[in-house]
């Protein structure tokens, strides 16, 4: 687990942004590759309307100096409760930016007025599990299997 200061490090240069459709490139690169690049754009247009499934929902690309490294997004499941689904591109993961882009996200979330962040995580997701519990997420343990097949525990975090 990083220390407070290299998190400091990573949030310091780190920032998030709307995703614009100048960023098909790395996004067609990093996190579609085997999508082409109208389908990309595709998407980019649909978040760019802070709507999924007639709820709010936005997503970030997450900048370290100036550099595209993941996406993060929110997503409305009620007035107060929001989640937040952050993905670092491979060659960027284990420098603090998931860590640094979630405290960035959850801020975001605090302003909009939201009170409680809530997490599906995979039980086999080590860094996931090992992040959210940096952050003060809690949890109780109990797997489920999600709508993907998947074993997840739920995490969550008070905003207030």
């Amino acid at each position: 687990m990083k220390s407070v200061s290299q998190r400091k490090t990573a949030a310091e240069g780190l920032s998030l942004r709307n995703v614009a459709l100048d960023d098909v490139s790395a996004l067609c690169q990093n996190a579609f590759p085997t999508l082409p690049q109208e389908q990309v754009l595709a998407m980019i247009a649909a978040w760019n309307t802070k709507q999924f499934q007639g709820r709010y929902f936005e997503m970030f690309a997450v900048l370290a100096e100036g550099e595209i490294v993941g996406t993060i997004s929110l997503y409305q499941h009620t007035e107060d409760v929001i989640s937040i689904g952050p993905e670092i591109f491979a060659p960027y993961r284990r420098h603090g930016y998931g860590t640094a882009a979630m405290l960035c996200a959850c801020e975001i979330a605090k302003k909009k007025g939201y009170r409680l962040v809530s997490q599906q995580v995979r039980v086999n997701n080590t860094a996931s599990i090992a992040m959210h519990a940096s952050l003060g997420f809690e949890t109780d343990g109990e797997i489920t299997t999600n709508d993907k097949g998947n074993q997840i525990v739920i995490y969550q975090k008070n905003l207030d």
